[in-house]
């Protein structure tokens, strides 16, 4: 027996939703037609590989390279799929894909490999750690939109003209009143577009200390292009971005068999921190993922990223049964 790798073709299609449907018990077609697209139209941003024995498909990976998320510093490669044909499997299949992804993640420059696994799946434990992957100093967090404090409770939230009376909109009054303000009302909350991306750089550039308008380009195309639902938004206070989020909602990654929206990234500029441009995002976001029946959003953030992660534990985000791993290539 032979097992020869490949990169994946547009015409795998139908082979990689079969063996994927006999894994899972149903069918994820929209998703592989979609990171498939994703491929051919940024080829420098995905490395796909096809495993063949005899001739025929017996197994795929996918992956997509990180260039910035939340704040990272040097590329890294996300290991999204994984998949052997359940006649193949225990024949080296999986290992040989991914050695693909590393060969060529080498000729890249790029480092590491990252991927998440759901902490009971003993088979996928058992062969990222056969594989050299290690815990990453990374939490995955996500939350039940049922029973989210922005939804369950958006009254709760202050704003700075709640502390003021008259006028909501008057601020300089010394005293409380009765004016109760949505968070998605502090800021006027829309969705992101193409020619947002001046003032993303900008944010991203306030926040990180460089300039990432590469990342950025790349990572506002998937958002706006690539994502299976449209849901990245910004936030404009006196006529200016003030912040923005990027999330998707799609079915596929890393096993997942519900939809999930993935928050990649969140920026508040510098002068509108704490003025609650974050809790105005996530609550708008919440409520159109709420609207398209999502139940669940999950994000990944490094435990360094204390102020970072106080957000989203404050926001309802909470550890996801879902752990992070990290391999170092050498």
């Amino acid at each position: 027996m032979t097992i020869k790798t490949r990169p994946l073709a547009p015409q795998d299609l139908d082979a990689v939703v079969a063996i994927d449907a006999v894994l899972t018990g149903r069918t994820r077609r929209a998703y592989f037609e979609r990171r498939l697209a994703a491929a051919l139209r940024q080829p420098a941003l995905h490395l796909q590989f096809a495993a063949d024995i005899d001739g025929a498909l017996a197994g795929h990976a996918l992956a997509r390279v990180l260039e910035g998320e939340f704040g990272r510093t040097r590329p890294a490669l996300r290991l999204e799929v994984i998949s052997v044909a359940r006649a193949a499997q225990g024949r080296g299949v999986g290992r040989a894909l991914h050695a693909a992804l590393e060969a060529a993640a080498r000729k890249r420059s790029i480092g590491e490999l990252h991927t998440a696994a759901p902490w009971r799946d003993s088979a996928m434990l058992r062969f990222l750690a056969g594989a050299g992957y290690a815990l990453a100093d990374d939490l995955v967090l996500d939350s039940a939109l049922r029973g989210n404090p922005l939804l369950a409770r958006p009254e709760s939230f202050s704003s700075p003209s709640r502390d003021k009376t008259g006028d909501p909109n008057d601020w300089s009054a010394p005293r409380a009143n009765d004016f109760e303000r949505l968070a998605r009302d502090i800021a006027d909350v829309r969705l992101l577009s193409a020619k947002d991306i001046d003032d993303v750089v900008r944010i991203d550039h306030h926040v990180t200390g460089r300039d990432r308008r590469a990342y950025v380009q790349h990572a506002l195309d998937e958002a706006l292009r690539e994502s299976g639902v449209r849901i990245s938004l910004a936030a404009r206070m006196d006529g200016v971005m003030a912040g923005y989020v990027m999330a998707r909602a799609d079915l596929g990654d890393f096993g997942r068999t519900e939809p999930v929206a993935v928050i990649d990234t969140l920026g508040v500029a510098p002068e509108y921190a704490h003025r609650g441009v974050g809790h105005a995002l996530l609550q708008q976001l919440f409520l159109n993922l709420d609207a398209l029946r999502i139940e669940r959003v999950e994000t990944v953030v490094a435990v360094q990223a204390i102020p970072l992660l106080h957000f989203f534990l404050d926001t309802g985000f909470a550890p996801a049964q879902r752990l992070a791993f990290v391999k170092d290539l050498p």
